[in-house]
């Protein structure tokens, strides 16, 4: 399909934050824009305020009437939209439809499209990826699934530029409509078994993507991960992994700031400084530095990027940042992304108590990875559990939150989030976590200020 013909684009879940940045795209290029979504957000309301028109009811057959040319209307969706929800079945019976992710294949034709894939890191390493091509003499367009604490945004256009980062999602196997010039794969625990149905399926998805980097181009990953060599010309990164390609030694804090030690072969890089802390952001930067030194980035350029990078919303958010008191909001809802929150807290704040407010994120995940959630809250010194956020699953029989705190035990609890505010204004010291991908940032906010009180 070509865009040649296409005046205006509607969205149906046009308040995710994949497709907002679509939203966010087409209109910066100068298309007529709308959609729908089920609740108003934050993010919502930025898109109106960008002259985007969004409803919060399903209409049925009664779109905006300018979107109902047939032929220079292209309609975009979301695979979490119910099938029988009534917009996309009348768009569907005349109009042109895609998946997010086949719009996203179409720009990754007509640009050399840089993929981020991976179960875990792939929003952060995307949005650094991006911020040091744009602060670079290359430049880039981008696509983000979270909102860069740089741009104050979620995408990025450069008409000018000829690459676009996309974040390349593996739900609904999304990925696969891509056509990336070059990729970095972060992770590949596996996570979506109601698409994948099995482990052996979900790495099989991964490989399938890797697959696509025929012709020597470039494919950087994780090192150890569970891929086979096919025509991609691969180089591995790790963290204290000498058998990389690419490798980081020497990761500490001082005065505030994480440095780390890159090894390129023989070449190395001493005390480049990360704007973020963690070992897990360590990570991403180093691949997110191999794949620029592989585009042609200089050493200044890649060092002032990393430097300068603020972050992702969501990810590793500082709200609180007091002698007495931490509060960072995180979006980990995989049990390796909670190991890696928690192992970076102990190393950052090695004396403080650490409580964490936990929201698991959909009934099968849940029910997929039990022990391994229960596994890594334990860890915690409080753990407590908010209901499982369904998005658009319906109810498990013996999945449910309670269950989690059972087999956590003496130190995990379960409440409301009006429970969880009440109990923030006890909070006097430690470190506080809020953890999860549905619908627990809406505290976030007033949690921020209950505890700036304490």
């Amino acid at each position: 399909m070509e865009l040649d013909n296409i005046k205006r684009f509607y969205f149906i879940g046009i308040g995710g934050i994949g497709m907002s940045a679509l939203a966010r795209y087409f209109k910066a290029k100068g298309f007529d824009v709308a959609g729908y979504d089920k609740t108003p957000s934050p993010l919502t309301d930025e898109l109106q305020k960008e002259g985007i028109g969004v409803h919060f009811e399903d209409l049925g057959d009664n779109i905006p009437t300018a979107y109902q040319d047939i032929d220079s209307t292209l309609v975009v969706y979301t695979p979490a939209i119910p099938k029988n929800m009534g917009e996309l079945v009348f768009v569907q019976q005349n109009h042109q439809v895609l998946k997010r992710s086949e719009v996203l294949g179409l720009i990754t034709q007509t640009s050399k499209g840089l993929g981020v894939a991976g179960t875990h890191g792939k929003t952060t390493t995307s949005t650094m990826l991006a911020y040091v091509l744009s602060q670079s003499h290359l430049k880039c367009s981008a696509f983000l699934g979270g909102i860069s604490s740089n741009f104050n945004s979620n995408v990025l256009v450069n008409a000018s530029a000829d690459y676009s980062v996309i974040e390349a999602d593996e739900f609904d196997r999304s990925f696969l409509r891509l056509k990336p010039v070059a990729s970095i794969i972060t992770a590949m625990d596996p996570d979506h078994l109601d698409i994948y149905g099995t482990t052996e399926s979900f790495i099989a998805g991964f490989q399938e993507y890797a697959d696509k980097h025929k012709e020597n181009h470039l494919l950087i990953y994780k090192y150890n991960l569970p891929l086979h060599q096919t025509g991609f010309r691969g180089i591995s990164y790790g963290i204290n992994e000498p058998k990389a390609q690419v490798f980081g030694t020497n990761l500490h804090y001082e005065e505030g700031e994480f440095y780390l030690d890159i090894h390129f072969g023989s070449e190395i890089w001493k005390a480049v400084s990360l704007g973020l802390p963690g070992i897990h952001n360590a990570e991403n930067a180093l691949a997110v530095a191999t794949m620029c030194k592989e585009l042609g980035l200089s050493e200044e350029e890649i060092r002032s990027g990393l430097k300068d990078f603020k972050g992702v919303k969501r990810r590793f958010e500082y709200q609180v940042r007091s002698e007495k008191l931490i509060y960072i909001d995180d979006y980990a809802h995989h049990p390796t992304e909670i190991a890696a929150l928690v192992s970076s807290i102990r190393l950052l704040y090695p004396t403080k108590k650490v409580i964490g407010i936990f929201q698991p994120h959909l009934f099968s995940r849940t029910r997929d990875f039990e022990d391994g959630f229960v596994k890594e809250l334990a860890k915690l010194d409080e753990a407590i559990i908010l209901p499982i956020y369904p998005a658009r699953e319906e109810p498990i029989p013996g999945v449910t939150s309670d269950e989690l705190v059972r087999k956590i035990g003496a130190k995990a609890s379960l409440k409301t989030p009006e429970q969880v505010l009440e109990f923030a204004n006890e909070i006097k010291d430690g470190v506080v976590l809020t953890i999860g991908a549905g619908d627990i940032d809406r505290i976030v906010p007033e949690m921020k200020k209950r505890l700036e009180k304490n």
